[in-house]
């Protein structure tokens, strides 16, 4: 990066540094899946005129002053360096071409991006696979944005597809505060010291996961570094919405409670089919969070303002769920997990402890600088099992310029972990898009670990009366 005068340059956030870095250089993937082709044209001016004017930083490199703080400088930018569109051979079975599809995106997922160029690439697969006619890969710089700010771009480009004139709209999200005011001084105060005792033991744990303790090595964890640089494999899993509904509804669990219930009870499957040791091992899935205090997206111009309250950046956390271990008990019952999960879930919601983190990170760029934070967050990575993150997307059918929207979903890279397992919701269904290191996992046997953890999970749920909750 060269030392360039500028007079109007933006500087580059904290968190936008230290997701630049030699040892932590990460990329936020999304994947468009459209029911129908779009042509180079088509694509060129939604990149041109859709694309680009979105932020600022979509045409802008990281370059160090005079007095050697990152700034954003605004450059020229050529869309066709940052437009691939890959050749595959010509063959006529589509299956075929899903082998090609994922072998590109396992090349891609491990390439970083030149610095003198604006961090991002979009890829146009023209070749149809079981999933789509055509699917559009955006592979976008971490320091650009968060996985919210990010996605409020893409969404931005895109309309329903019902009524173009209407707002994309998402599902409601209730408010989790820390303390309910309806409740009295007397019923709160047990409930806050709880509060700040299991802040400060998970906010300990936390720290030592992030520097001394590391998982158990396990079918799905070797704690080799350098696997960031490795090649992975990406498969996705389709759910219904509302069959995940029904189940929450049977067991008075949350959304989020019944997803991880089922990627637990996934892994601890997948483990004891590789090593039955390992169903009691200790491992530990890293839950990356926002720490946005906000239900929905805002529009990108919202969140472009001096005085928003979802501003644009790079603004989360993260907690350390133990994976719980496979019993007898839980064999028989699968919806020990759940109900597992869910106790998990509360205990950590009602604690400080996502925030802490948050202000041990700010204190350590501070004092230590970036490069410090980025090998802190590398080893917080390196020494979990499993990292996972989720994404809410739209209640309604999408399009893109008038081509429907057949899926949409997202996967980080550059990090690393063995397993990167992202969730986002899309109309009636659920994605979970796997991310799994080759040679290390079996991706085909781990997906149906994760098949057949859903649907032990579904059934035994089924068998509950409704309106039972389980306290």
């Amino acid at each position: 990066m060269d030392n360039i005068e500028e007079e109007v340059r933006e500087p580059v956030s904290p968190s936008g540094q230290y997701f630049n870095t030699a040892p932590l250089c990460s990329y936020v993937f999304g994947f468009l899946e459209l029911e129908i082709p779009i042509d180079d044209d088509q694509a060129m001016y939604l990149l041109q005129h859709v694309f680009l004017p979105i932020n600022p930083r979509f045409s802008s490199i990281m370059v160090r002053d005079k007095d050697e703080k990152m700034k954003w400088k605004k450059v020229e930018v050529n869309p066709e360096d940052h437009l691939k569109v890959p050749i595959f051979p010509k063959i006529e079975s589509t299956e075929f071409y899903d082998k090609d599809f994922d072998d590109y995106v396992s090349k891609i997922l491990i390439e970083r991006t030149p610095q003198n160029k604006p961090l991002w690439e979009i890829h146009l697969i023209k070749y149809p696979t079981s999933n789509a006619a055509f699917t559009i890969i955006f592979k976008l710089h971490h320091a650009l944005g968060d996985g919210y700010s990010l996605m409020g771009a893409l969404l931005s480009c895109l309309h329903r597809a019902d009524d173009s004139s209407l707002p994309l709209s998402f599902p409601n999200r209730k408010s989790s505060q820390l303390l309910t005011p309806k409740k009295g001084f007397f019923k709160l105060f047990p409930s806050t010291i709880f509060s700040i005792f299991n802040s400060i033991f998970d906010f300990g744990w936390s720290i030592a996961k992030s520097s001394i303790i590391e998982d158990d090595k396990t079918p799905i964890w070797n704690g080799e570094e350098g696997s960031e640089f490795l090649p992975c494999a990406l498969t996705n899993l389709t759910f219904s919405l509302d069959e995940i509904k029904t189940i929450k509804s049977k067991l008075g669990v949350t959304i989020n409670d019944v997803i991880t219930g089922v990627i637990f009870y996934g892994i601890r499957l997948y483990m004891q089919e590789i090593d039955n040791k390992a169903r009691s091992s200790n491992s530990t899935g890293l839950v990356l969070l926002s720490t946005r205090n906000i239900g929905s997206y805002q529009s990108v111009q919202d969140m472009m303002k001096a005085d928003s309250k979802s501003p644009w950046g790079n603004h989360i956390s993260f907690l350390h769920l133990s994976i719980p271990n496979l019993s007898q008990t839980s064999l028989s019952n699968p919806l020990e997990f759940i109900w597992k999960a869910q106790k998990i879930i509360k205990r950590k919601r009602n604690t400080f402890t996502v925030f802490l983190i948050e202000w041990v990170l700010d204190m350590m760029l501070k004092l230590r600088g970036h490069e410090a934070v980025a090998k802190h967050i590398y080893t917080t990575l390196r020494n979990s099992s499993v990292v996972m993150s989720n994404l809410i997307g739209p209640v309604e059918p999408m399009a893109l310029a008038n081509h429907p929207v057949k899926g949409l979903y997202f996967i980080m890279s550059g990090a690393p972990e063995s397993i990167d397992i992202a969730v986002m919701s899309y109309a009636r269904t659920l994605r979970i898009t796997l991310k799994t290191q080759k040679d290390l996992i079996d991706e085909q046997k781990f997906k149906l670990c994760m098949v057949r953890a859903f649907e032990a999970i579904s059934k035994a749920s089924m068998e509950i009366p409704n309106k039972t909750k389980i306290k």
